[in-house]
């Protein structure tokens, strides 16, 4: 069955996204000639460093939880493969994604598309926590559908 992460590792993987979201737009901040983009690449990288704290601030209730399962790594094994689909779980590979970025729609489509999928990976990841780190979880879901809305409402008012 191959590699199947534990529920520590999993909000290490969560860890791991959130750095990956800081270092991205942190650059896309410096790297933009738009003031508005900037200041937008700017704030989502404040609430990424704020996620990562609270992600720490998970790691340690969920060392030994198990979810529910019909056989014994199911919901682990989903993860693991789900987590090696998604490019933000690569150690700074923000960094590099965001270096090639050339236009500021290309960096907005890029941040849709990788807050598209923390949600998705977070929605996952409700199954692998204890309950009363769930609500913690759901916060964090909908700060990157804001995240979402901000980057749509962007797109759509560079595009015009």
């Amino acid at each position: 069955m191959g590699n199947i992460f534990t529920g520590s590792e999993l909000v290490e993987i969560g860890i791991e996204i959130e750095k990956n979201g800081r270092d991205f737009y942190s650059i896309l901040s410096n790297q933009s000639k738009n003031q508005q983009a900037q200041g937008m690449f700017q704030f989502l990288a404040k609430e990424e460093e704020k996620h990562i704290a609270v992600f720490q601030g998970i790691l340690d209730a969920v060392e030994k939880y198990q979810p529910p399962e019909s056989y014994p790594g199911e919901y682990f094994a989903y993860m693991t493969n789900l987590a090696s689909e998604y490019v933000f779980t690569q150690k700074d590979k923000g960094k590099e994604i965001a270096k090639k970025t050339t236009s500021d729609l290309e960096a907005i489509e890029l941040g849709i598309n990788f807050e598209k999928d923390s949600i998705i990976f977070y929605e996952g990841m409700k199954k692998v926590i204890p309950q009363f780190d769930l609500k913690i979880v759901e916060q964090l879901v909908a700060q990157e559908e804001q995240h979402l809305k901000m980057l749509f409402d962007f797109k759509h008012g560079l595009i015009k």
